[in-house]
Order: structure tokens, then C-alpha cells, then sequence
């Protein structure tokens, strides 16, 4: 990982960790969600197969994420780090959940209503 992508990888952390403060409730945080997500990366960006990982890791996060709150503070921080990230094809991470197998039953997307989410 180059030094550059290192660097936006821990802003977009810094940044959902600052998203995360309204869902105090949930037991999940951006950071363990952008950390999960650090294996998808480059199908997030390129498309192509999910790389080696990252299936399993969309799988660990779906099962982190139990509760209401859960899904609700997952949802916004997905949406946060699909707007903060360069480079990210919003086609792509819509796709992933289905192309990992999993139903995390809102689509990854910045037009998104976290707020509906169950």
C-alpha cells in the first residue's frame, strides 16, 4: 500500500470515527467498518472479482452488526467513507454485498436514508 493510499485510508477513518459520535448506541464504529473494508479497496475502486478477503470480511462485518443502532451506524459509515473516498465506483460498492453473497438490506450508496434503516 503506498504511502499516499495510507494516508487517505487513515483520514477516511479520522473522519468516520467523526461521523460515528451521533450513533452512541451502537456497539460498531467506522473504524472497524473501514477496517473491514480495507480488503475490498481495490474492487471498490476497479471492479473485477472481489480480491482475497474481502468477501470474508463483508461476511465478519454483517455479523458485527446486530442491532437497530448496528445496522443505522454501519449504514452511515458506509455512506461517509463512499463519499469521502477517492476513487470509489459507487456502481461496484452497491454491488458488493450481492457479489460477497450477504443481504445487508440497504444498498451501499450516498443517497441512502440511514435514518430508515431497521
Amino acid at each position: 500500500m503506498g504511502s499516499s493510499l495510507a494516508i487517505k485510508l487513515a483520514c477516511v477513518v479520522a473522519m468516520c470515527m467523526v461521523v460515528s459520535l451521533p450513533y452512541t448506541e451502537a456497539a460498531i464504529t467506522c473504524g472497524m467498518v473501514t477496517q473491514k473494508l480495507a480488503p475490498c479497496l481495490t474492487f471498490l475502486q476497479r471492479g473485477g472479482p472481489p480480491a482475497a478477503g474481502c468477501c470474508g470480511a463483508i461476511k465478519s462485518l454483517n455479523s458485527m452488526v446486530r442491532s437497530t443502532p448496528d445496522r443505522k451506524a454501519a449504514c452511515g459509515c458506509l455512506k461517509s467513507a463512499a463519499k469521502s473516498f477517492p476513487g470509489i465506483n459507487m456502481g461496484n460498492a452497491a454491488a458488493l454485498p450481492g457479489k460477497c453473497g450477504v443481504n445487508i438490506g440497504y444498498p451501499i450508496s450516498t443517497s441512502v436514508d440511514c435514518s430508515r434503516v431497521k
